[in-house]
């Protein structure tokens, strides 16, 4: 770096709420990654900038220089348009595992770089894992050749891609300042906009399963995001989705990908299917594949030269089109498509407290009863269970029968079955009538 800063008067600065010189910025990613900044004068910066926030300026120069701390992956070559999807995480969130190979099947290519999940919210790699054979991670050439030859890739992010972040998150994680919208939204744009793709959907889920339990806070957070995505020329849409209920039928490693395989046969939970048709509409239109597709499936009136007409992705995917897409993406990856997934050696069923109608099935306790069970993990270096996990019998809306099973708890450890029905005491409520009907997708954020 060209010019050095004292970090004690960087941290002062950002404790009495002033805004970094832009340079300060890039010197202090730059020192921090590389060992110059010691960990608790980070710490002490990052809870200043928890209390004090940071200016646009100084958080697009401060999500730059987290993309500069390592390579930018170049994807021009696969031959296709690129879109990916970011979540920022819920409970039964199998949506990337139907997602990327609906999108592929409509011929966008989607290098979907996941993480492993955390507390109650499960991740897309734990769930991958779970096949028998498949790998997360693959060397980028193999990633850009498996793009251009399949259209879709689930892999871990590379260790070169935003190295600055895995340090920061790290310090993050055990110093009380994950709940920055900030830090938040940089951490995940860093990695995003450094795999290289030319466009990005953000599913920002809102409820009391996810991460944003506020929808102020949601909409906050998906307009910092967007706009650092156009700040860096990667085209970027935010869809606020619900997370009150858990997604699906299924909160578990194995499970969901079961469930998933299901939906992309043509089958599934409507609320699976709504939310990944609404996604997946969003990605083929920002990643210029084809003209806007509306709610009911018909495409928007062509402009002269504009771009094609595509099969709208509910059809294909009631279809069963998408299938064929996830066999060769699992087998690429090492995977066995056929494989028998594995299966608990212990389940317990929950019966339904009362006759009527399924009203509320809270998500975070759902989610916290399959991570007790196995499913997830408290710290990154924990293992997980491909058995265990939450299955419900009815979705919102259903009718149910008291003491008929409603909820089965599935784990190796019958141990572990104490602690995860305590997390779900109060979690079910049933009414005599029906509940009104909410929508799942919500606000679409653009630039």
């Amino acid at each position: 770096m060209s010019a050095d800063f004292d970090v004690v008067d960087l941290i002062r600065a950002k404790r009495d709420g002033r805004s970094l010189p832009l340079a300060a910025v890039d010197w202090l990613v730059d020192a921090y990654t590389h060992g110059r900044v010691a960990d608790e004068q980070m710490s002490a910066y990052l809870m200043a900038v928890v209390w004090r926030g940071m200016s646009p300026p100084e958080l697009d120069r401060w999500t730059a220089a987290m993309i500069a701390s390592g390579e930018r992956l170049d994807l021009a070559g696969v031959g296709r348009p690129t879109v990916d999807k970011h979540s920022t995480g819920g409970v039964g969130d199998k949506v990337s595992l139907v997602l990327v190979p609906l999108v592929a099947a409509c011929g966008v290519a989607v290098p979907q770089l996941s993480g492993r999940g955390l507390g109650h919210t499960g991740g897309t790699l734990d769930k991958m894992e779970s096949i028998p054979g498949w790998r997360a991670d693959l060397p980028v050439e193999r990633m850009r050749r498996q793009l251009a030859e399949v259209g879709a890739v689930i892999c871990a992010a590379g260790a070169g891609l935003a190295p600055a972040d895995r340090r920061l998150y790290a310090l993050r994680d055990v110093t009380g300042t994950v709940e920055s919208i900030p830090l938040i939204a940089s951490s995940i744009m860093s990695k995003k906009i450094a795999e290289g793709t030319s466009a990005l959907v953000l599913d920002v889920k809102v409820g009391s399963g996810a991460f944003m339990t506020s929808l102020d806070d949601a909409r906050e957070l998906a307009r910092t995001m967007v706009g650092l995505g156009a700040a860096a020329g990667v085209r970027t849409e935010a869809v606020l989705t619900r997370m009150d209920h858990p997604l699906g039928r299924t909160a578990g490693n194995a499970l969901e990908v079961a469930e998933a395989v299901d939906t992309l046969r043509g089958g599934g939970p409507r609320d699976l299917v709504e939310v990944t048709v609404a996604l997946a509409r969003v990605m083929i239109q920002l990643a210029g594949a084809g003209r806007a597709v509306g709610a009911g499936g018909a495409p928007a009136a062509p402009d002269a030269g504009g771009p094609r007409a595509v099969r709208d992705p509910a059809e294909v995917l009631a279809a069963g089109d998408a299938y064929p897409v996830w066999r060769e993406m699992v087998a690429a990856q090492g995977g066995d498509p056929d494989a028998v997934l594995p299966r608990a050696t212990h389940i317990e069923t929950v019966p339904a407290p009362a006759s009527g109608y399924l009203a509320h099935l809270d998500a975070r306790a759902v989610g916290i009863a399959a991570w007790r069970l196995g499913a997830g993990r408290a710290r990154k270096e924990d293992a997980v269970s491909a058995t265990a996990g939450v299955r419900w019998r009815a979705g919102i809306g259903d009718r149910v029968t008291a003491g008929e099973p409603l909820l089965e708890m599935h784990t190796d450890d019958p141990t572990t079955l104490g602690r995860a029905l305590a997390a779900l005491a109060g979690a079910v409520t049933v009414t005599p009538q029906p509940p009104p009907p909410t929508p799942l997708v919500g606000d679409h954020i653009r630039a």
